[in-house]
């Protein structure tokens, strides 16, 4: 079992920057692919960003060139650097573990399910 925790959502105006954190529990996080994903009022929970053990990355268009994600494995860490926010950008953001995933864009390809950080941007 892995547990993963998020920290870091607030609330920010738009053009402002947050840092999110997915801390794990398990020692051989390195081993796994470290997922994003967010879920706004009424939408589907959708794919954020990615990054695998090799630390190759994946990102959503809408997120491009705004957001970057990036790991620690020496403190089982797992972060999302928000630049630019945007009001749409607003969403419960949750962080997930995929031992081996085929594709790491879908959701059910993750093993693993912080209980997410809700982030607000005011416009």
């Amino acid at each position: 079992q892995v547990q993963l925790v998020e920290s870091g959502g607030g609330l920010v105006q738009a053009g402002g920057s947050l840092r999110l954190s997915c801390a794990a529990s398990r020692r051989t996080f390195s081993t796994f692919t470290m997922g994003w994903f967010r879920q706004a009022p009424g939408k589907e929970r959708e794919f954020v960003a990615a990054i695998r053990w090799s630390a190759g990355t994946y990102y959503a268009d809408f997120v491009k060139g705004r957001f970057a994600i990036s790991r620690d494995n020496a403190k089982n860490t797992a972060y999302l650097q928000m630049n630019s926010l945007k009001s749409e950008d607003t969403a419960v953001y949750y962080c997930a573990a995929a031992e081996a995933p085929v594709n790491a864009r879908l959701n059910p390809e993750y093993d693993y399910w912080g209980q997410g950080t809700q982030v607000t941007v005011s416009s």
